[in-house]
């Protein structure tokens, strides 16, 4: 049989994990890189760093049904170090500490940028985030 858990349980589970990126004496952040996604967020980081974005403190919104919005009020930016494809990104809380990843796009992703291509110098906003965690 699987596990299932209610609405409520997936918002406090999406919340504890907002709250571990809200962790430390500043703001997270969030590392846009090209690639694929590795394997897990214990894994290194793989492909280039394309750019380096400085979260709202706190990062997210209370979750509803499992699932938390990202506070981009005001705009979360960050200006290309690099050029390639974003496909996937790292959140780390202020301490550096590597809390969760996923991927990138400019709609329907976990985080929806203002444009994917990337180039040096190209100001890079985020449009949208979600940190979501299932019911089923």
């Amino acid at each position: 049989m699987a596990t299932r858990i209610s609405a409520a349980a997936a918002s406090a589970a999406a919340d504890a994990v907002a709250a571990l990126l809200d962790a430390g004496a500043g703001p997270g952040t969030i590392e846009v890189r090209s690639g694929a996604q590795p394997a897990t967020v214990a894994t290194g980081a793989t492909g280039t760093l394309l750019g380096t974005f400085t979260l709202n403190d706190p990062a997210f919104a209370a979750a509803v049904a499992g699932v938390a919005a990202l506070d981009v009020a005001p705009a979360v930016s960050f200006t290309g170090v690099a050029a390639d494809t974003a496909g996937w990104f790292r959140a780390y809380d202020s301490n550096g500490l590597a809390v969760f990843d996923g991927a990138c796009a400019t709609s329907g992703a976990q985080l929806n940028l203002s444009t994917t291509s990337i180039t040096i110098g190209l100001v890079v906003t985020v449009t949208s985030g979600t940190l979501t965690q299932p019911l089923a």
